[in-house]
């Protein structure tokens, strides 16, 4: 099939204008039309157009310049938008709805439920479909992580030991209950770091950033944080690690670690109702 990448971004030619839209150059692929409504103004025969591609109502190629939420390849959560006795068809961005056979789905997928899913092209109908068996699609091992390197997760089962992620698109990890400071539910896309990579090649990851050097960074942003609301703030070291988080992003250990660190050098007193500048 040509160097169309079907249910991807493609750079293409436009070839000809007619009434209805323009043709752009798919070359193996014969001339791919892009629909008038998708058109921007101003094009000409020549100009190259990032297009995505995917397949009409008729299974034919067809150009759109509108953004899908997801491209093949990728992982996404997605509403169910409609079902039918064949399976379900999600919302994702565009006119014609992103089909999942019922053998792809965890259970009976239901209109306006959100999933993780998939993104892929079946060999033998050669559709663009997902599916919902995410441990399939995951690279089994990932090497070349540093611990403490930040990533971008997307958050897709909960379990008893914590909540398990897609790290980068490709690999699995996990974030451990105990280890989450905020409110966490499947489909939330996050900044994680990574604490330790396997033997069995899956990663264990954390919310917040390691060690020594946060503490250094976050008892700056503590002194500052007191400074900003008139030298004396009401948390204390029994203040909730919740509460902590959603003001400071970090861990109470990490909370504790910088006020101590405040106290040592002597720029804050601690009182029974909260935390005081030290006067000058």
């Amino acid at each position: 099939m040509g160097h169309i990448r079907l249910g991807k971004y493609n750079r293409l030619t436009v070839v000809k204008k007619v009434d209805f839209g323009l043709y752009l150059d798919g070359e193996d692929d014969g001339n791919i039309l892009l629909p008038s409504r998708y058109v921007p103004a101003g094009c000409d025969v020549g100009d190259v157009l990032e297009v995505f591609i995917y397949l009409d109502n008729e299974e034919r190629l067809v150009a759109t310049t509108e953004k899908p939420y997801v491209q093949v390849g990728e992982f996404a959560c997605l509403e169910v938008a409609w079902t039918n006795r064949y399976g379900a068809f999600l919302n994702w961005g565009l006119m014609k709805d992103l089909f999942v056979p019922f053998s792809e789905q965890r259970g009976k997928m239901e209109k306006g439920k959100r999933y993780v899913v998939y993104v892929y092209v079946d060999d033998e109908s050669y559709r663009i479909v997902a599916s919902a068996h995410i441990s399939r699609f995951l690279s089994k091992s990932a090497s070349g992580y540093e611990p403490n390197e930040e990533v971008d997760v997307l958050v897709w089962q909960r379990t008893d030991l914590g909540f398990k992620v897609i790290i980068d698109n490709r690999f699995g990890g996990l974030l451990y209950h105990n280890e989450i400071f905020q409110p966490i539910e499947v489909g939330m896309s996050l900044k994680a770091y990574v604490k330790q990579v396997r033997e069995d090649g899956k990663i264990d990851l954390t919310l917040q950033k390691q060690g020594m050097q946060k503490v250094g960074d976050f008892s700056e942003i503590l002194l500052q944080y007191i400074k900003e609301h008139g030298g004396f703030v009401s948390l204390t070291d029994k203040t909730d690690p919740e509460t902590i988080y959603r003001i400071f992003s970090v861990s109470k250990k990490t909370f504790k670690k910088a006020l101590g660190d405040l106290y040592k050098k002597r720029l804050v007193v601690l009182e029974d109702s909260g935390i005081r500048l030290a006067s000058e």
